[in-house]
């Protein structure tokens, strides 16, 4: 199970790690809470579905998502970076897309930007998926837990 093992590696590490989610809606954060013990690495997600939360409790440039629109690559680094200050973790993971059903600000449905932001560095991943709404956001959360495993064990962890 890969949240298992994002815990893990922020258990090497002594890491925390908190989330900044849009179009997942706290399912991040749930995946990571299914699995035992996971308090003592969680401190917590944030769901910021409304673009101008995004500004005003994660942190967000809001000449950025004016300019940008919520579903950018820029605006997933920066949510990463919001979780991490504002829940005072470690490791902040974030995301923001089109779940569906209909496009969104020019971007087509499966449109999809994860980020993970840690104190040696980050990364954000583009992504463009396929199916339902649900199968969206699921496959949303995998990639978001695969992108901050990837940067764990590439800090060490």
């Amino acid at each position: 199970m890969i949240a298992a093992d994002v815990l893990d590696a922020l258990a090497l590490r002594g890491w925390t790690i908190g989330t900044a989610e849009s179009l997942t809606g706290g399912l991040v954060v749930a995946a990571l809470i299914d699995v035992p013990g996971a308090s003592l690495r969680v401190r917590g997600g944030v769901v910021a579905y409304a673009t101008d939360l995004k500004a005003s409790a994660l942190g967000v440039d809001e000449g950025l998502l004016s300019e940008a629109g919520p579903v950018d690559a820029a605006v997933a680094q920066q949510l990463a970076a919001g979780a991490r200050r504002v829940l005072g973790a470690d490791v902040g993971v974030a995301t923001t897309g089109v779940a569906g059903p209909d496009p969104q600000g020019g971007h087509p449905v499966g449109t999809v930007f994860v980020a993970v932001e840690t104190p040696d560095g980050g990364a954000v991943s583009a992504l463009r998926l396929e199916g339902s709404r649900a199968e969206i956001r699921a496959e949303s959360v995998r990639r978001a837990l695969e992108l901050a495993l990837g940067e764990l064990r590439a800090t060490g962890g």
